[in-house]
């Protein structure tokens, strides 16, 4: 039960430290014009509500973790 544990504050940490760069990066460029209106993103508006479903992008980020993790990992 005990490397439950671990693992559970080691993702924690992981996502602290994920969410700090994040808001670094926010800070120091802005906001990425092109992030969530790739082609291929769904935006529906009626009335008074909206639906943002980033498709595209969520693939385009999915591809490069993949490849930085699998080169990061190789050995």
């Amino acid at each position: 039960m005990s490397d439950i544990g671990k693992i559970l504050v080691g993702f924690g940490i992981v996502m602290i430290v994920v969410g700090g760069l994040l808001l670094l990066f926010g800070l120091l460029f802005g906001k990425v014009p092109w992030l969530g209106r790739l082609p291929g993103d769904i935006h529906i508006e009626r009335g008074n509500w909206s639906v943002h479903i980033p498709l595209a992008t969520s693939i385009l980020i999915s591809i490069i973790l993949t490849l930085l993790l699998s080169l990061w990992t190789r050995r």
